[in-house]
Parts: C-alpha cells; sequence; structure tokens
C-alpha cells in the first residue's frame, strides 16, 4: 500500500464516513475479526444478533409488531436460527403495500431508494445509516481481500441510471481525493467503447468494479482490435449485480490480465456474499442470513436448489426479513482453503426468470439456450425471450459473418431443449437494450417455474 492510499483508507475515508454519521471504520474492523470465527461461532453470533433484531423490530415498527401478535411469535423464545422459517417470507408486494407501517416509528434520516426489477415495476424502500454502514463495511471489507484498498486508483464501469445521476459536486470531490473514476456504460457503441478503453489506459487502475456484461464487452472489444490491455497492474476486477458466466470471466481474466472477484448482493437485499482469493463465495454472516427455498416457500436443505432469501440484520429501520430476492442459488457445507469461518454459497444461479420451462416442465437454465447462440459465428449480440410453454423469441444482432442457414440451426437446437411444437420466432435487430436498470440479461422467461 502506497502512502497516498494508506492516506485515503485510514484519514480522508473514515472522515468522510464519520461526517455522514456511519459507523463504517467501527464495523468493517469487527468484521475483520469475526469473519476468522468457527462457523458454529458465527452462528452463535448471529443467532444473538437475530434475536435482538427482531425484538427491537418488535418494538418500533408497526407491521412487525402487528405481524408478531397475530401469530403469536415471541423473538426471545428463538433458539435456533431454523426457526427464523415460523415468519412469513417477505415479498415486494407486500413492501409495496405496507411501505408506511414498515418504518420504524423512531426512524430519522431514512434514505428513499428504488430498484426497477424484471418487471420493471418499481420497488420503493428505505435504508438507513445503520444499513448503509454495515453495507459499505462488508464491501470495504472483501475489497481488501484482494490487495487493494480505498484510494487506489479503481476504475468504476457502470451503466445504472441512479449512479450516474447522483454525481453532484461533493460526489465528485469524493471520488477525485479517493481515485475513483466513473465510466458511464450505459451505452456501449463502437465509438464509446474506443473511448472506455482509453480512459482505463489513462487511469491504470489497481482495480475494476462493474458489470460482468460490460467488463467482458470492453475486454472483447479489446481483443478485437488488437489492444493490449494485460499491462496496466489491474490487480482485480470486481463484477456484480448480473450473473457472471464462465467464458465472461475467462475474457475478462485474459484480457486484463487479473483475476475476477464476484460479488453478489442488490440494492434491496444488501451485499450478501463475495468470493476470495481461494474462490470461497462467502456470505456476510455477521448480518445476514441466508435461506434456501423452494417455489411453496419451504426451506431446502443444504445442497439443493433453491430461491435465496434473506434477513439483513443491519435493516431495522425497514427491515428486511426472509426477504424474497428472486435469485437462485445453493448452499455450502464446505470450508473455504482461506481459513474463513464465514458461511459459503456453493451456486448463485441468477433470477428465477433466467431460467426456462420446457413443454414437458422440465426446468432448464438459461445456459442451455445461450450456447447454442454463442455457438454461432457473426451473432455479434442477442437476447433469448420465453413468451410462453409455447413459444419462445430470439432476438439477433447479424454480424458480416452471419449465415441465415444459422435460423434452422437456432431453431433445431431450441426444439430439442424445449419441445418439438414450441414456436421459435427470431427477430433481428441493430441493438439490444439494456435493462433500466443499466444490467443486461441474455434470458427472460414469462413461465413461472412451477407452471405446468
Amino acid at each position: 500500500m502506497n502512502l497516498y492510499t494508506f492516506f485515503c483508507a485510514n484519514v480522508v475515508f473514515p472522515l468522510h464516513e464519520a461526517l455522514k454519521k456511519h459507523s463504517t471504520v467501527k464495523v468493517r474492523r469487527d468484521m475483520e475479526r469475526s469473519q476468522w470465527l468457527t462457523g458454529a461461532e458465527i452462528q452463535q453470533l448471529q443467532l444473538k444478533r437475530l434475536k435482538a433484531f427482531l425484538a427491537d423490530v418488535r418494538s418500533h415498527v408497526p407491521y412487525y409488531r402487528h405481524l408478531f401478535l397475530e401469530i403469536g411469535f415471541e423473538p426471545e423464545a428463538i433458539n435456533e436460527l431454523q426457526q427464523l422459517a415460523k415468519l412469513p417470507l417477505l415479498s415486494k408486494s407486500e413492501i409495496r403495500a405496507y411501505s408506511a407501517e414498515m418504518k420504524a416509528d423512531d426512524a430519522v434520516g431514512l434514505a428513499r431508494f428504488n430498484t426497477g426489477g424484471s418487471s420493471g415495476e418499481p420497488l420503493i424502500f428505505y435504508i438507513g445509516n445503520r444499513r448503509v454502514s454495515h453495507d459499505v463495511a462488508a464491501k470495504w471489507r472483501a475489497t481488501r481481500w484482494w490487495g487493494v484498498d480505498i484510494g487506489d486508483p479503481e476504475a468504476v464501469i457502470w451503466g445504472s441510471p441512479i449512479e450516474l445521476g447522483a454525481q453532484d459536486k461533493i460526489r465528485l470531490l469524493r471520488d477525485k481525493l479517493l481515485r475513483t473514476h466513473l465510466i458511464p456504460a450505459f451505452e456501449m457503441s463502437s465509438e464509446k467503447l474506443d473511448g472506455f478503453i482509453q480512459k482505463i489506459q489513462r487511469i491504470r487502475p489497481k482495480m475494476l468494479f462493474g458489470y460482468p456484461s460490460a467488463l467482458a464487452h470492453i475486454a472483447a472489444h479489446a481483443e478485437k482490435k488488437g489492444i493490449a490491455l494485460n499491462k496496466l497492474g489491474i490487480k482485480v476486477a470486481f463484477v456484480t449485480s448480473e450473473r457472471l458466466y464462465d467464458y465472461q470471466r475467462e475474457k475478462i481474466e485474459t484480457v486484463f490480465a487479473c483475476p475476477v472477484a464476484n460479488g453478489y448482493g442488490g440494492r434491496d437485499a444488501g451485499f450478501i456474499a463475495h468470493q476470495c482469493p481461494q474462490g470461497g463465495m462467502h456470505i456476510t454472516a455477521e448480518d445476514i442470513i441466508v435461506e434456501i427455498v423452494d417455489p411453496q416457500g419451504k426451506q431446502l436443505p443444504i445442497g439443493e436448489l433453491g430461491e435465496i432469501v434473506v434477513t439483513h440484520m443491519a435493516t431495522r429501520d425497514f427491515p428486511f426479513i426472509r426477504y424474497r430476492t428472486g435469485d437462485m442459488g445453493v448452499l455450502s457445507d464446505k470450508s473455504c482453503a482461506c481459513g474463513r469461518g464465514l458461511p459459503l454459497l456453493e451456486d448463485i444461479q441468477g433470477r428465477t426468470t433466467d431460467f426456462v420451462v420446457a413443454q414437458d416442465g422440465t426446468v432448464l437454465h438459461g445456459l442451455a439456450l445461450i450456447y447454442v447462440l454463442r455457438d454461432l459465428e457473426g451473432v455479434e449480440a442477442f437476447k433469448i425471450i420465453q413468451d410462453s410453454l409455447d413459444k419462445t423469441t430470439v432476438q439477433i444482432v447479424k454480424g458480416a459473418s452471419y449465415q441465415l442457414a444459422a435460423e434452422e440451426k437456432i431453431v433445431t437446437e431450441f426444439k430439442k431443449r424445449l419441445g418439438s411444437t414450441v414456436t421459435i420466432s427470431i427477430e433481428y435487430t441493430d441493438y439490444i437494450a439494456k435493462e433500466r436498470s443499466g444490467k443486461f440479461r441474455y434470458v427472460i422467461s414469462h413461465v413461472k417455474l412451477n407452471q405446468q
């Protein structure tokens, strides 16, 4: 760590957080100690914090005060984490319906946030200082796992209108001091990509941060143009907010000559898990309890695939308790070679809408269709939309080498997977838009997983 980075990490950023009345520095230091506890010790820590959190919520949050009374739930009676399942799951519809009642009666300084989601219908929720402090601390801890720190030059390749529209003078000054360079990657024309690459070369960042699709796209463009980016001194590329595919990881690591660190979380659910250099996807267990449930909401055993449900224990001002993320994943009972006792996510397989359902009811990950298109010459971009069990639409941006004969292969291979009578509609377009959030999704299914 050079002197300037040390100054930023130990003086500038702590001062910044203190002025905002955030406890980020203390929380991060505590987390750096607790990460070395054993798995059993971390579970005991979770249980203690869960009971205190739920008791606090009962006292101050009208929605949960009424719910606990209605179902006869007593936080003090919990003696194991599995008893959290006595509470109902929380979906976006409940938050929309009871938003006012979900605010703590003593909450101050709540910040309003929203997330569009796959449906485009915004979810409005609120975040207090405690939640912000814990999320920032968790991200900061994970950043330090990779030998980089706040103050090291960073290129943030981002496409969300929320971040891009929030660059006021104070944030611009903060980012300049901390050497954080925002690259607005919402539009990715060839000319824009050339500019992004030039800026990265000029910055010579120690770390990259952004959507995997955006970083992989920039890397592929540089490779296509013969531009070397492997000697910039980049130590790590942090990716988040989208499913990280193996081919994206390979492309980013090859072109930028650095490892890729996968992060999992959301604006609503918080900073849930981050990959360490030994490969473990560590859950932020000091703050977050992760459950895996089936389509009916029943807890599944470790090792089985289901929907990821989170309880964020730093959200007392606007609680997220047993919140349905809409993501699919698998918990692990293994230990990471790094020695941290934090529990692991074995796999994160994307949104429930990233899966497709065959006519016979077989559930397939979107990769079963993605790789059909990725192997075709001249397909520059694509998007797969499962409209129903009987129809799937494929949008394609054609390159110069694309052959119309590819249509037959697409239809044949898709029918093999989805069913022989499924209608495969192929549409050609000049541009495939990202989601309103700025993310890119290769597969969207409008068929529910349990629909047969």
